[in-house]
């Protein structure tokens, strides 16, 4: 079961996988360095709550940052970090192909002590994006981003790639994924054609 708590979360992980609870969940390997970020967070504006099973760190309601733990490191990610200036080059990509977000990675509590200003720095300069009101340009969509059929529909019907675009990255992810677990094609059309009402609310796939 996903986690709820904040405080919970540190004892015993997401709970979004199987290890949850146990000492091979991943939230166990970094407890120290997650402590540490969690008390350098708690001393800015930035409200703490629980969402998708983890820390997240909010702005007048708006989602800025979150804790995360994988294997190989901990980190905060950043939601809107591809606007911050990163003076101090501490940010990076989690992927080749990350649009908005941007982490930034520890792997020991002595990074994060070293680079504790530079962090704080870093989450005003965040809090300062969201009072700003700065909102990151739509990604321009290419074929290679969606299944065939989604992407010949966006083609066809310039009102319809218009409401697609407007959706939330992660709304659009979500559509392509439902879309392209269709195994036939023709499935996957009848599932964009009874979708396109809710893309046109700008609701994404699951929500009524």
């Amino acid at each position: 079961m996903m986690n709820k708590s904040v405080d919970n979360y540190f004892i015993e992980g997401c709970g979004r996988c199987p290890f949850g609870g146990t000492p091979q969940c991943k939230v166990h390997s970094w407890a120290q360095e997650l402590g540490l970020l969690r008390e350098i967070l708690q001393e800015s504006e930035l409200k703490e709550e629980c969402k998708w099973g983890v820390p997240c760190y909010t702005f007048q309601g708006v989602n800025v940052l979150i804790i995360s733990a994988f294997k190989e490191y901990c980190c905060l990610s950043f939601f809107k970090g591809a606007l911050l200036k990163d003076p101090y080059k501490i940010l990076s990509k989690q992927g080749e192909n990350t649009y908005a977000a941007r982490l930034i990675r520890f792997t020991n509590v002595q990074e994060i002590k070293k680079f504790t200003s530079e962090i704080k720095s870093t989450i005003g300069e965040a809090i300062e994006v969201e009072k700003s009101g700065l909102k990151l340009p739509p990604k321009e969509l290419t074929a290679t981003d969606f299944v065939d059929e989604l992407w010949q529909k966006l083609e066809e019907d310039p009102s319809f790639k218009s409401a697609f675009e407007a959706l939330t990255p992660g709304r659009q992810r979500g559509y392509n994924l439902y879309f392209s677990q269709a195994k036939q094609s023709v499935t996957r059309f009848s599932r964009i054609e009874k979708s396109m009402n809710k893309i046109f609310e700008g609701k994404g796939w699951n929500e009524r």
